[in-house]
C-alpha cells in the first residue's frame, strides 16, 4: 500500500498533476469558520448540564442554545443548520429537560428511515443512561419484537419511530397508548427537507391525525424540527404541521476548510462529444484517495451504478487493502447489514464506502475525509448534503465532483456558479390533494368517528364525509359519522409508494439465504430473468422472478458482465379538471414497461450484447395498469365533484 497521506498533501498533489488539474473546470474553496458559543441556558437542569459537562461540553453553539430557550418558552421550533452541525442537542435537551422536571412527559421522535432512527438511538441512550433517573427510552419500527412492543407503550417516555410506522401501527390502535398521547409533550421530527411531494403530503395528513388523537387525550404537544438547509424551512415546517413555529437559522458550529472540484472527464472522441465514463473516472479518483489512506465516501445515483463502483474498488481490497475495508450501502441490503456497515464506518474500518442517496441523511459515519459524487444528484440541496459528509466541524475536507456526459452534468460543470451562487430549491407538498386527503380522512374516521362539522387540520370536511356515507364507508348516527366496514384502511394506504410489499430476494446457492430486497417497481429492471444481480460486488443470476409470491430467485455467478434494462415510459393524460394559467390540474397514467437489457462488460463498461427480455415486464406492467385504473375509475365521481366546489387535485 502506498504512504499514507493527509488531506492537504492530497489536495497539493491533485493539483500538481496535469492528468487531473487539466480536467477541472473550477476548484472552489470554503474557508473555515470559528464556532459561535453561548453558556449553557439557565433552562436546563443542572443534573442535565453536568452530564454535558462531564462528555467534554462546557457550552453550547449558539443556535443549540436558542433553540432551549425557544422551546422553553413555549414555542414550536424548526432548527435549519448544515450537516454535522449539533442538530440533535437541539431536540434532546429541551426533552430531557421537561422529563427531569416532570417524569409523566412523553415525547415521540420521527425520522424518515429506520436506519436514522436506530442510529440516533444509540447517541440519546448513552445521555438517558448517564443521567441515573428512570427515563426509558425505545425504538419502536417494524423490526420491534411482540413482547417489546407491549413494553413500549407501557414504559417509553421517549418513543422513536418513523412516520409509516406511526401512520399504521401506532394511530390506529391509539388506544393501547393512552399513557403516550395523555401526556404527550413534545413531537421532534428530523430531516424535515425530506418530507416533499407525495411522501410530504401523506406525512402531513398523518400529522392531522396525530394531533387529532392528542386533542383527544387533552394533550397539545410542541413541535421540534430540524432540517438541512432548504429554501422554505419556514413554509415547510407550517405546512406540515399547521401550527405557528419560530425558524432558527444562524449556524454557531466550527466549518472546517472545504474544497469543491468540479471535474470534467477528458474527450476521447471529439467528433461526437463523447467522453470519457464518469464511472471509470470515479474509481481512478476514489481509488487515490483511499489508497491514500484518506476515508472516502463515494456517492452514485443508481443502485447499479453503486455495485458497479464498488466492484471496481474492491481490486483494491484484494490487492492492498484488508478484507471489507470498501462496502457498498444501498437500499435493498439487509437492515443488519446496513447497521454493521455504520458501525464499522464510525470505527473507523472500513475504508471506502460506496452509496445511493441513503447515505444522505444524517447517519452518524464517523470522520470521513473525502467525498466523490458519480454525477450530478438532480438537486443543489442534495449536492451539499452529500458534500457536507465529508469533513466534520474542525477538519479539511476534499469533494470533487465527476460529471457524466448527460446534458445536465455538463451543464453543472461548465457552470458551477448554477450551484454556488444558488440557494437549495424549496420544498412542495399538496396536503389537500384529494385523493391523498380522503385515503387519510378513512383513517381518521377508523381512529376516531368524525363530529359533524369537525374539520381536518384546516380542510372543511362535510362534503368528503357525506361522499363516505353515500359510498357505505361511513355510517352516520347523531351527528357523527362512524367507520363501518371490516377493512382497516391503513393498511392499504403508503405513504411512500403504490406497492406495500416489497421483492425478497432468495439465494439459492446456499440453503436459500434472504440477501436482501426490493421495491416492486424496481424489480422489473434489476430481477427480470435472466438478470445479473449485483450485491455487495458479488454476482447473482435471477433464475426465477415469481411476481405472486413476491420472490426472486438467484444463483451466485462468476461472470465479466451485469444487465443494464431499458425502460420505456409513457406519460398519458386522463382527464383535466381545470386550468390556472400556464397549470392544469387533472389525472395522468404513468405507464412503465422494461422492453429489453443490455449485458455490459464490467471492466469497460461498455455494452457486450443486447437481448430483448420483455415477456414478464409486460405482465407486470398490464398487472400495475389494470389495478390503476380501478382506483381511477372509483375516485373520479369524487375528484370532479370536489374541482368543481373549488378544490384541487395535481
Amino acid at each position: 500500500m502506498r504512504k499514507s497521506r493527509s488531506v492537504e498533501e492530497m489536495i497539493k498533489q491533485l493539483k500538481d498533476d496535469p492528468g487531473f488539474s487539466n480536467h477541472v473546470r473550477h476548484w472552489h474553496t470554503v474557508d473555515a469558520r470559528p464556532a459561535q458559543y453561548a453558556p449553557i441556558p439557565e433552562q436546563v437542569p443542572e443534573q442535565l448540564a453536568n452530564v454535558l459537562k462531564n462528555r467534554g461540553i462546557e457550552q453550547l453553539y449558539t443556535h443549540q442554545a436558542e433553540a432551549v430557550k425557544q422551546t422553553a418558552a413555549g414555542h414550536s421550533t424548526v432548527i435549519v443548520t448544515p450537516t454535522a452541525s449539533g442538530k440533535t442537542l437541539c431536540y434532546n435537551l429541551p426533552v430531557l429537560s421537561k422529563m427531569i422536571e416532570k417524569p409523566t412527559a412523553r415525547a415521540l421522535y420521527l425520522y424518515p428511515t429506520k436506519a436514522l432512527a436506530q442510529d440516533q438511538n444509540s447517541d440519546l441512550m448513552e445521555m438517558v443512561e448517564a443521567l441515573e433517573g428512570n427515563l426509558r427510552c425505545f425504538t419502536y419500527d417494524g423490526d420491534t419484537s411482540p413482547a417489546a412492543r407491549t413494553k413500549v407503550r407501557d414504559a417509553g417516555n421517549i418513543v422513536i419511530t418513523n412516520p409509516d410506522m406511526l401512520h399504521s401501527g401506532i394511530l390506529p390502535h391509539h388506544t393501547k397508548w393512552i399513557r403516550l398521547f395523555e401526556n404527550l409533550e413534545y413531537i421532534v421530527v428530523d430531516e424535515l427537507h425530506t418530507y416533499r411531494g407525495v411522501f410530504g403530503s401523506h406525512v402531513a395528513n398523518v400529522f392531522r391525525r396525530l394531533k387529532r388523537i392528542c386533542a383527544y387525550y387533552g394533550s397539545h404537544p410542541k413541535w421540534i424540527m430540524t432540517s438541512a438547509t432548504i429554501a422554505n424551512p419556514l413554509e415547510l415546517a407550517e405546512l406540515l404541521t399547521e401550527e405557528e413555529v419560530v425558524l432558527i437559522d444562524r449556524n454557531g458550529a466550527p466549518q472546517g476548510k472545504k474544497h469543491l472540484v468540479f471535474y470534467n472527464p477528458p474527450v476521447v472522441n471529439e467528433a461526437l462529444g463523447i467522453r470519457r465514463s464518469a464511472t471509470l473516472e470515479t474509481k481512478r479518483i476514489a481509488s487515490r484517495l483511499v489508497e491514500a489512506n484518506i476515508q472516502t465516501i463515494v456517492f452514485a445515483r443508481s443502485r447499479v451504478r453503486v455495485e458497479v463502483l464498488l466492484t471496481y474498488l474492491q481490486e483494491l481490497t484484494r490487492r492492498e487493502l484488508g478484507p471489507k475495508s470498501i462496502v457498498g450501502y444501498r437500499g435493498g441490503y439487509l437492515p443488519s447489514e446496513r447497521r454493521e456497515i455504520e458501525r464499522r464506518l464510525r470505527n473507523g474500518e472500513i475504508k471506502a464506502v460506496v452509496s445511493t442517496n441513503a447515505l444522505e441523511l444524517g447517519v452518524d459515519i464517523g470522520q470521513l475525509q473525502a467525498c466523490v459524487l458519480n454525477g450530478y444528484p438532480g438537486t443543489v440541496a442534495s449536492l451539499w448534503q452529500q458534500a457536507g459528509r465529508a469533513g466534520r466541524r474542525h477538519s479539511e475536507s476534499l469533494v470533487v465532483f465527476v460529471a457524466s456526459s448527460s446534458s445536465l452534468d455538463q451543464l453543472v460543470v461548465e457552470q458551477p456558479d448554477m450551484i454556488l451562487e444558488r440557494s437549495p430549491e424549496a420544498a412542495r407538498l399538496d396536503p389537500n390533494n384529494l385523493i391523498i386527503l380522503v385515503d387519510h380522512m378513512k383513517c381518521a374516521a377508523f381512529e376516531l368517528p368524525f363530529q359533524k362539522g369537525e374539520r381536518f387540520g384546516t380542510v372543511d370536511t362535510e362534503d368528503i364525509l357525506e361522499f363516505l356515507t353515500d359510498a357505505h364507508v361511513l355510517h352516520e348516527r347523531a351527528d357523527r359519522y362512524y367507520w363501518m366496514t371490516d377493512s382497516f384502511p391503513a393498511h392499504d394506504i403508503s405513504l411512500r409508494t403504490s406497492d406495500q410489499e416489497n421483492v425478497v430476494i432468495v439465494d439459492q446457492t446456499a440453503k436459500h439465504q434472504v440477501i436482501g430486497e426490493m421495491d416492486t417497481f424496481s424489480a422489473m429492471t434489476l430481477l427480470h430473468d435472466e438478470a445479473i444481480y449485483l450485491h455487495g460486488a458479488e454476482q447473482y443470476q435471477v433464475e426465477k422472478l415469481d411476481f405472486e409470491e413476491k420472490k426472486a430467485y438467484v444463483r451466485r455467478v462468476d461472470v465479466d458482465y451485469y444487465t443494464d434494462a431499458n425502460l420505456a415510459v409513457e406519460l398519458k393524460v386522463l382527464e383535466e379538471n381545470k386550468t390556472d394559467g400556464a397549470k392544469t390540474f387533472g389525472e395522468v397514467s404513468v405507464i412503465a414497461m422494461a422492453t429489453l437489457f443490455k449485458k455490459m462488460n464490467i471492466s469497460t463498461n461498455t455494452r457486450a450484447k443486447s437481448r430483448v427480455c420483455a415477456y414478464i415486464c409486460v405482465s407486470y406492467a398490464l398487472w400495475n395498469v389494470e389495478s390503476y385504473t380501478d382506483r381511477v375509475r372509483t375516485r373520479r365521481e369524487l375528484l370532479t365533484a370536489h374541482c368543481s366546489e373549488g378544490g384541487r387535485a395535481a
